[in-house]
């Protein structure tokens, strides 16, 4: 699973700037698998890009943590 390689809870996948996020009231407390669906139905509310290089992936925010992981 993506989660997984990124280490990370999937409200950190979030771009929680965008008004869906607001309108469908997401938040730190939301369960995982709403959030995962909350993001599949919206796709804008992902927050891209993610590299995915073997078992590990990052969101590539700023560039360099893309780079550290195609140098890993």
């Amino acid at each position: 699973m993506l989660l997984k390689k990124l280490d990370i809870p999937a409200f950190d996948l979030l771009r929680t700037k965008e008004p869906k996020f607001k309108e469908l009231g997401l938040g730190k407390d939301t369960l995982e698998d709403e959030l995962i669906a909350a993001i599949v139905e919206n796709p804008g509310l992902l927050n891209r890009p993610i590299v995915e290089v073997g078992d590990k992936a990052v969101i590539a925010r700023p560039v360099e943590k893309a780079l550290e992981l195609l140098a890993y």
